[in-house]
């Protein structure tokens, strides 16, 4: 009979995180009230400890797939590339007869 592992929301894990930062409770006294092993708890800890600077970092800069300055330069890119392919069609399509001049 196998056991299906338990997953905790992010609610949750901020919630036991901080109440082990505070230090109110011993972690083993924060595990056993939850439930969950101090390992767990422990864990928790580090990793809001660790991410607690990004939160005040700016917008700009958390942006998964790099930086934002690369980003609105390619799409800067495209908006031109789509401006000249809209164009050489506008000019064919009146030489085709397609469109009347304007």
């Amino acid at each position: 009979m196998s056991t299906k592992r338990k997953t905790y929301s992010s609610a949750f894990k901020a919630k036991v995180a901080l109440e082990a930062i505070r230090e109110q409770e011993t972690i083993n006294q924060i595990a056993s009230r939850y439930e969950i092993l101090p390992v767990q708890v422990s864990q928790w800890k580090a990793l809001l400890l660790k991410s607690s600077s990004e939160i005040f970092d700016s917008p700009k800069k958390k942006t998964k797939d790099g930086d934002w300055e690369a980003k609105e330069a390619r799409f800067h890119q495209k908006i031109g590339q789509l401006e000249m392919e809209r164009d050489w069609l506008k000019k064919k399509s009146e030489q085709l007869g397609i469109l009347p001049r304007s």
